[in-house]
């Protein structure tokens, strides 16, 4: 089961935002394609609202009780989280969650680093399989703040990898195939008996900074499984 986690405000009393949703279709049916075969389903999480709203975290709420209703709807399957900005937090902080067993967290917005404020959660992600994937050039979250939540990650979570999208945005448009093709090798890997390819595997198991800083390749999947 793949849960798909749009993207959100940092503070807003607004209701779910329709371009949020259309933004991840793309993803939802490319992950739902490739794993049909096999069984997987991929639903869109329709959020209450578009805000985190601080201490509320009402989207990482709204992606627990997303988790619980697959389990409801179709028993005891692991679930994976990919999110899309705040969803990628909302996926990082909802992997306590029994029924998930992977987070794929693209370009997550994450807070700045401040002293006076509890740091990001960890420790919900031990035992879960990481992937993040980060623009290097995102102008709307600073790519070196999930360097240094991955970093953290990987301390207590040894499945952590993280992939550069060199020269590529937040909406991670410009390497658009290879990222959606990464995001399927990772999904697939996590959730069905199957290897990843290559690349995943080498930066699961390469210590920091290298499993954490690893370049996604120009054309990754054109050799892979279809």
């Amino acid at each position: 089961m793949i849960l798909v986690l749009p993207e959100g405000e940092p503070v807003s009393a607004r209701g779910p935002s329709p371009v949020a949703y259309a933004r991840m279709v793309p993803l939802l049916r490319h992950l739902a394609r490739v794993g049909a075969a096999e069984g997987l389903v991929a639903h869109v999480v329709h959020y209450g609202g578009r805000g985190w709203n601080g201490a509320q975290a009402r989207l990482a709420a709204d992606a627990e009780w997303a988790a619980d209703e697959a389990v409801r709807r179709y028993g005891d399957v692991p679930v994976c989280l990919a999110g899309h900005g705040m969803g990628g937090r909302a996926a990082l902080h909802a992997a306590g969650h029994p029924a998930v067993n992977s987070v794929l967290a693209m370009a997550p917005w994450l807070p700045e680093d401040d002293r006076a404020a509890e740091p990001e959660p960890v420790r919900q992600l031990t035992g879960r399989q990481v992937l993040i994937m980060h623009g290097t050039t995102d102008a709307r979250t600073d790519p070196e703040l999930s360097y240094r939540l991955a970093e953290r990650v990987k301390k207590v979570n040894r499945d952590t990898c993280r992939f550069e999208v060199h020269s590529d945005g937040h909406a991670l448009r410009q390497h658009h195939q290879e990222v959606l093709a990464l995001a399927a090798d990772f999904v697939l890997g996590a959730l069905l008996p199957r290897t990843y390819s290559r690349p995943v595997a080498d930066a699961l198991a390469a210590p920091p900074p290298l499993g954490l800083r690893m370049p996604l390749a120009a054309g990754f999947g054109r050799s892979l499984r279809p």
